[in-house]
């Protein structure tokens, strides 16, 4: 670790308790306080700060995990995209819950979230899909996401006929990719501590809003 991530982390670790009091006493929004959060990430200079771990399980409860790259949260949840014919998307068809993890290492902070997931809306999708890239729309459409590919060399044919087949075109969305949508039922704020003495306080959906707890380390 350099010299100024050690200054960054041993700031941050002296910060933290004053966050956390000022949460548990004032603020009955975790989304917002996931938002500071996660600019505070991005200002620290961490890259890509919007990474997240993504874990699923089959309907026989076997777990998996991914990384993956989150693209919108706002009060309704925490929105990523996929091939649905992908690894993941099978598991959350047959088990529509997921788990979410955050992790800040420079910044001592982590945040998990667990909840019911739901496809987004196909324009809600497409408007996402519109903003990507050209070559990433195109590699969308070529990519049998997370089936066997025995050459590379196919998939790189099937990048070219989907260059041809929309030459002069804007790429459309496919109807087997899209967006899906972790609506939070439990979130957990995580601040690293000297003596692993370390700040958690988790937030759960209430009648009016949210209540908040504070968990031992």
């Amino acid at each position: 670790m350099s010299l100024i991530s050690k200054i960054r982390c041993a700031f941050t670790l002296g910060q933290g308790l004053l966050i956390e009091n000022k949460t548990l006493t004032g603020s009955d929004d975790p989304i917002s306080f996931f938002k500071q959060w996660l600019n505070e990430a991005e200002q620290s200079g961490i890259i890509l700060p919007e990474s997240m771990s993504v874990s699923t399980c089959t309907g026989a409860g076997r777990p998996s995990s991914r990384m993956v790259l989150l693209k919108e949260v706002d009060q309704k949840g925490f929105v990523f995209f996929t091939n649905y014919g992908s690894h993941k998307a099978i598991e959350l068809e047959e088990n529509p819950y997921a788990a979410l993890l955050f992790h800040w290492n420079m910044l001592q902070r982590q945040v998990r979230i667990e909840g019911r997931v739901e496809r987004i809306s196909q324009e809600e999708s497409n408007t996402y899909f519109q903003t990507r890239g050209r070559g990433s729309r195109i590699g969308a459409w070529a990519s049998h996401q997370s089936e066997e590919l025995v050459d590379r060399e196919k998939l790189v044919e099937r990048v070219k006929y989907f260059e041809a087949k929309f030459a002069g075109q804007e790429v459309p969305l496919p109807e087997f990719w899209g967006g899906y949508r972790v609506i939070p039922e439990r979130i957990e704020f995580w601040q690293g501590k000297a003596d692993r003495l370390h700040d958690r306080f988790v937030y759960q959906p209430a009648k009016n809003g949210w209540q908040v707890k504070r968990l031992n380390p």
